[in-house]
């Protein structure tokens, strides 16, 4: 790389002024910088920092990474032009700012806010030379008041009031808008209205885009903000062009799999993260494996599973499990704990899910993540009730009633939630394994309704099993094939093309009478599937087609 970075690395082995020692699930800053690779293509951002010239280039690669949210490698560059020009105020910003992740799901422990925190009162006490800058420094002071506080989403709020106040002020900056858009949907997740947050900030991102087509956080927070129900289709043709964009970037190439999800596009789910996956193994965290390598096999093993390549989904899984350590952090953990779950319950082998084991690998410190963990719990209850384990099933059923009350008192209600839904699908089939059909229906409706109310996390491709299928999934097993397809079709509204609501919306239909609607699931759902496909509702499908 440029001379700059190579002096960063020398004075990485002897310590920098902002340098500290990593807190739990963040990264040593020289690490970062040694694996960046020279003359990746980013994007294009051109901040024009009040700092040296000579320091420019290296912000704007360090900004656009930032926008890409490759915070270590942001951090190591950001941390080599404090090294080389201490003065500049916004490189000290740019630490602070890449010591908290507004869109993902992990939390800042004690260290890492103090390190915010001092990294700003740097950046202020030098004085930012304009007044965007100011704004920008402003705003990330008010994310990292009150260090000693562990709090999350009110500093989320703060954060999020103070970009729009620089938006105001600013609302032709690219990067302070991009940064505006984010903010938007990072306080839009506790909103009431989370749609409208998404809708403000695709507004505002696309007078971003249209300026500069090759802004990353344009292109980034976007897709970010279409992957909502309803929203995948509103900015397709800004979907492909990030993998070119950013071609050697993990992140970057995972993204478009958010809206392909949406739209049940597999193959290019597949895809978009097998680059992904591959990318991130040269873009090690402080000796870990980085958290975008199993975050893309999650979404690719989701999209085996939805065409039936059980055989290949299984390759992704052993890759992942074989694949360690992974850096402390809440993705690792959320990956690690539904992936398993996720074969097992895709494939519908209860005897598999019951014996999965919640807390694994036992490297990671599972007492900070509630909701993986309750996924683990949830899916091993669920093939206990389905194997007559009702014992188990009570004890999972029990744990995750734990899990769901410590993320409701630590702040976490989405976290909450998601465990809600989940415990609601479980406690519905124990009513059901009891004999209480209708105690069964309501909870599980329940949990459909419950759903609602939320947006889908985006660390996630899906839900381990959708509560409109679970819905069906009982109502079949109730003999109620007309309900049952009604709920099939609700969950496919939400999730078009996944393999078991398909199937479950075929059968159904088919024996309620509906032999149309029985064909054109099944139509779909071939399809979807992979040719060599050995499911058995495959060949159902193909023999249906055959048929009709």
């Amino acid at each position: 790389m440029r001379l700059l970075i190579a002096a960063v690395l020398l004075l990485a082995a002897c310590g920098t002024p902002d340098e500290a020692p990593p807190a739990a699930g963040y990264d040593t800053d020289e690490d970062a910088v040694r694996h960046h690779v020279a003359g990746d293509d980013l994007g294009v951002v051109d901040f024009r920092v009040a700092c040296a010239e000579e320091a420019r280039e290296d912000f704007d690669q360090a900004l656009a990474l930032l926008h890409h949210m490759m915070y270590e490698e942001s951090r190591g560059l950001f941390q080599g032009i404090t090294a080389a020009h201490p003065d500049c105020a916004m490189a000290h910003w740019g630490i602070a700012k890449t010591l908290f992740q507004p869109l993902w799901p992990g939390r800042p422990d004690l260290e890492t806010r103090e390190r915010g925190w001092n990294a700003i009162q740097q950046a202020r006490a030098l004085e930012p030379e304009t007044a965007r800058e100011e704004a920008l420094v402003e705003a990330v002071e008010a994310f990292w008041e009150n260090p000693e506080s562990d709090e999350w989403w009110p500093r989320i709020e703060r954060w999020a009031e103070a970009m729009e106040e620089a938006y105001q002020e600013h609302p032709d900056d690219l990067d302070v808008a991009a940064f505006y858009g984010l903010a938007l949907l990072a306080a839009g997740q506790v909103a009431d209205d989370q749609l409208a947050y998404n809708a403000r900030a695709a507004d505002v991102l696309t007078q971003v885009h249209d300026e500069e087509p090759l802004h990353p956080g344009a292109i980034h927070y976007t897709i970010h903000a279409d992957d909502a129900t309803g929203r995948a289709q509103e900015n397709l043709e800004v979907v492909a062009t990030y993998g070119e964009v950013a071609p050697a970037v993990p992140h970057a190439l995972h993204m478009p799999s958010h809206i392909y999800v949406r739209l049940g596009d597999w193959p290019e789910v597949i895809e978009w993260n097998r680059r992904s996956a591959e990318a991130a193994l040269q873009h090690p965290a402080n000796g870990y494996v980085s958290i975008h390598h199993v975050h893309g096999l999650d979404y690719k093993l989701y999209g085996y599973l939805q065409r039936g390549e059980d055989d290949r989904a299984r390759e992704v899984l052993d890759e992942a499990l074989s694949t360690e350590p992974y850096q402390e952090d809440f993705v690792s953990a959320f990956h690690l704990a539904i992936m398993p779950a996720r074969y097992a319950i895709e494939r519908r082998d209860w005897e598999e899910a019951a014996q999965l084991e919640p807390g694994q690998p036992d490297y990671l410190d599972w007492d900070r993540y509630e909701w993986p963990l309750a996924l683990s719990w949830f899916a091993r209850g669920m093939g206990a009730v389905m194997t007559g384990g009702l014992d188990e099933a009570r004890h999972a059923e029990a744990r995750m009633a734990e899990l769901q009350n410590q993320a409701q008192e630590a702040g976490e209600q989405a976290f909450a939630t998601y465990i809600e839904v989940d415990r609601l699908i479980l406690d519905g089939r124990i009513a059901w394994a009891d004999g209480n059909a209708e105690e069964a229906v309501a909870l599980t409706e329940e949990a459909a309704a419950l759903e609602q109310t939320v947006q889908k996390h985006p660390v996630t491709p899906g839900s381990l099993l959708p509560p409109y299928e679970a819905l069906g999934d009982l109502l079949m097993d109730l003999e109620r094939p007309a309900e049952a397809q009604a709920a099939y079709e609700d969950g496919l509204a939400v999730w078009p093309k996944r393999y078991r609501s398909l199937l479950g919306a075929a059968r159904a239909a088919s024996a309620a009478g509906a032999e149309q609607v029985a064909r054109e699931h099944y139509a779909t759902l071939a399809e979807v599937v992979a040719e060599d496909s050995g499911r058995t509702g495959v060949q159902e499908a193909r023999e249906a087609q055959a048929g009709g």
